[in-house]
């Protein structure tokens, strides 16, 4: 039996190594790019943030989000960890959950996935661009620009739209779309948001760990505790990616409203603030200590304190003022960045047309799906790699079964 696999990402590479565990399955990997897992060189700024001793399905999101609880369950975390460490690879786990290589390099979940790759029963076809897949009674055709591949059954892996310049792309969608599937609105998720702020060029470059709330209109739509990091357009960091899911999808007033001290409360803010009054600092370095510097003189004008003063001249009400903007700084959101900064794509293939027990395709039998291509999108911290892990061992697994 021979199984075709398009796509040679995360997902693609779990299905491959699947299917692959029956002697009687061939298995042809396709990817468009020269090499497998460019994508994955990126994740986690080159790290490659594998998993997370969190994820479950609470963690996922689609038109159907627990759709993904058969995959996350048939090859959960502790799974995913165990068939890591049997490929070679040594992980580290943060406080947080988060699991990443020993080494700290995202090439080397890369290559000893690459080196799995090198089995008898698995061949590789690298720079194969698929333009059309066929189906007939007899299984698939998967056609190239030169070379035609038979498949008795077919998972295609293709990722999403998410990060264009790595390889992103709407070729999954399609190819799928010949087949009789829909797709859902496709948007960027774990994305950074601009702002029509015009001072944001001063902030260019700073980090902070604070609280982060995306208002609409002055309600709430999501909200997070982490990193922040400004850049010359807007905001970015863990904590923006886990609020950015849809914001500024929709009219309305948009906003961040941003707490720079999460763990302390105002009135231990004021009353340091108080005690500064008997030094001889400068007011635009009342901030000093607390905040990164630049930070500090950025909020302490936002409070209405623009002229260079003695600290010891400030009145308790510009004090309060400045504790305000320290626990509470609203930044303007006008939209969100595109695909090309986006690290994954909300929406996809609708999920109601697979089967979530086997990722198998309702209308096509033989047909599979697995990982972004698919409307299923994670949090932040390695959701979204544990999804392709998962649904790709379970559409490769299922794909690689011997017929009865």
């Amino acid at each position: 039996m021979v199984v075709g696999i398009i796509g040679g990402g995360a997902s693609g590479m779990a299905a491959a190594l699947a299917a692959a565990e029956n002697p009687n399955v061939q298995v042809h990997l396709f990817e468009r790019q020269a090499r497998v897992g460019k994508k994955l060189l990126a994740t986690g700024n080159g790290r490659c943030n594998l998993t997370n001793l969190h994820a479950d399905v609470q963690g996922y999101h689609g038109q159907d989000a627990d759709f993904a609880q058969c995959a996350l369950s048939h090859f959960s975390v502790d799974a995913t960890l165990v068939w890591f460490r049997s490929l070679g690879l040594f992980t580290v786990t943060e406080e947080s959950g988060r699991v990443y290589p020993y080494s700290d390099q995202a090439n080397s979940v890369v290559d000893v996935l690459r080196f799995a790759l090198e089995k008898p029963n698995i061949t590789l076809h690298t720079a194969f661009e698929v333009k059309k897949v066929r189906h007939d009674g007899d299984g698939f055709a998967v056609h190239g620009d030169d070379e035609t591949v038979r498949c008795d059954r077919l998972i295609v892996a293709c990722g999403g739209l998410a990060g264009t310049k790595l390889g992103g792309s709407m070729s999954g969608y399609k190819l799928l779309a010949q087949l009789g599937h829909r797709t859902t609105r496709l948007r960027p998720a774990l994305v950074q948001l601009r702002t029509g702020w015009r001072g944001i060029g001063a902030l260019k470059g700073v980090r902070a760990n604070c609280h982060v709330a995306i208002l609409r209109d002055g309600e709430m739509f999501s909200q997070s505790t982490g990193e922040i990091q400004f850049t010359d357009y807007g905001i970015s960091g863990p904590v923006v990616f886990e609020v950015s899911r849809d914001a500024c999808s929709g009219p309305g007033d948009w906003c961040a409203k941003i707490d720079f001290l999460p763990e302390y409360a105002q009135p231990a803010l004021l009353e340091e603030l108080n005690r500064r009054r008997q030094s001889a600092l400068p007011s635009d370095e009342l901030l000093t200590g607390i905040l990164h510097n630049r930070l500090g003189r950025v909020l302490t004008k936002a409070a209405g304190i623009k002229e260079q003063r003695p600290v010891s001249t400030l009145l308790e009400e510009e004090l309060q003022d400045v504790c305000k903007v320290v626990k509470s700084f609203e930044l303007s959101l006008t939209e969100p960045m595109g695909m090309d900064n986006a690290q994954v794509t909300a929406g996809g293939i609708v999920t109601a047309d697979f089967e979530p027990t086997t990722m198998e395709s309702k209308l096509v039998p033989g047909l599979y799906a697995c990982g972004e291509v698919l409307d299923i999108d994670g949090d932040c911290g390695g959701y979204n790699l544990q999804w392709a892990w998962s649904s790709g061992h379970l559409a490769g697994q299922s794909a690689g079964k011997d017929t009865k």
